[in-house]
């Protein structure tokens, strides 16, 4: 069944489907919708998630080998697949048909699938019907810019929280529409005991006064080509203990949408392209160098994965003087 991402609670209190297919541009509320999912598994006893990449190499027929191979701890277990749009293919079609054709006797495997928007022709095809029909498919559509206050509020109010209608507007133009920033902010502002309703005054204080960088605002600095500012936020990150693995998740995910600008705010989408015609070097060997990093932070690789992170970052902003950490890593084995 189709549902919208407002009703999917009340979809997954009626019970779980083989599979979930939830499309979308908007990081943060497919993200969310996908939390939701697994969350309402977990309580039913699908205790074990397995998360797949979908890139190059990825084999669709391995899920059904993952789906009956239980760890001896677990009798339930999630699929979390992430994989792009494009990446839906022939292989893909045959086993999702599959998959919700067999839903009734697996009762003991969920697959969730997260990608981004779907293309029209995509959303008419067999194995899309075939999960419209038998599962659950959300699919995320950007917020118009008169949605985008509604859905403002209604996050304040689900945090408890009452702003004046101009202190609203102040909120709704610092964050531009995007709906993370904005669930940034809202966050900061509900650790505050402000009095109901909060002023524009009060509130522009309290944003002010409690700003901090972001995983998010070190990952612009980057693509934006800032190397003094990515310098600044990276330390300060590291000063307020927000670990690599925070910042290379927002990072990784970031490189993998990098041809996915729809929706974003003009100026990150701007920084995007910027970034994409002045690098040189592919997608997937920056995603290769935090992988380097990731193992380093797991005390599997020599250097110190700030440092290494810091390289990554720099040469992201366009510093040719320094080597990235697969180079540098190169480098010291050599002495």
């Amino acid at each position: 069944m189709a549902t919208r991402p407002e009703q999917l609670a009340e979809v997954l209190n009626k019970g779980l489907a083989p599979v979930y297919l939830v499309s979308g541009d908007d990081t943060l509320r497919l993200t969310e919708a996908c939390d939701q999912i697994v969350a309402a598994a977990k309580q039913q006893g699908f205790t074990e998630r397995s998360v797949h990449h979908v890139e190059t190499g990825f084999s669709w027929h391995g899920l059904s080998q993952d789906a009956a191979s239980m760890s001896l701890f677990a009798e339930r277990k999630i699929l979390d697949v992430r994989v792009a749009s494009k990446k839906l293919d022939k292989e893909a079609s045959a086993l999702l048909q599959e998959w919700v054709a067999d839903g009734s006797s697996n009762t003991d495997t969920v697959l969730l699938l997260r990608t981004d928007r779907l293309q029209p022709k995509q959303r008419s095809s067999a194995w899309f019907k075939a999960l419209e029909k038998d599962g659950v498919v959300v699919l995320i559509w950007p917020l118009s810019a008169q949605e985008f206050p509604r859905w403002l509020k209604g996050r304040l109010q689900h945090k408890g929280l009452d702003l004046q209608t101009d202190a609203l507007s102040y909120l709704a133009a610092r964050v531009e529409g995007n709906l993370l920033a904005a669930a940034q902010e809202i966050e900061k502002l509900a650790l505050q005991n402000l009095p109901m309703p909060i002023s524009a005054e009060a509130l522009a204080g309290c944003l002010e006064d409690t700003s901090r960088f972001s995983s998010f605002d070190l990952v612009d600095a980057a693509l934006q080509g800032d190397a003094g500012r990515v310098h600044k936020v990276l330390h300060g990150l590291k000063e307020e203990g927000v670990s690599v693995f925070a910042i290379m998740g927002a990072l990784t995910s970031q490189l993998r949408r990098l041809d996915q600008t729809r929706g974003l705010p003009p100026a990150r989408a701007r920084a995007i392209q910027r970034f994409m015609q002045r690098s040189r070097i592919p997608t997937h060997q920056w995603l290769a160098e935090c992988t380097l990093i990731d193992q380093q932070a797991k005390g599997l690789g020599i250097s110190d994965p700030w440092i290494s992170l810091e390289q990554l970052l720099l040469s992201m902003a366009g510093v040719t003087s320094i080597p990235r950490p697969s180079v540098h890593q190169r480098l010291l084995r050599r002495r």
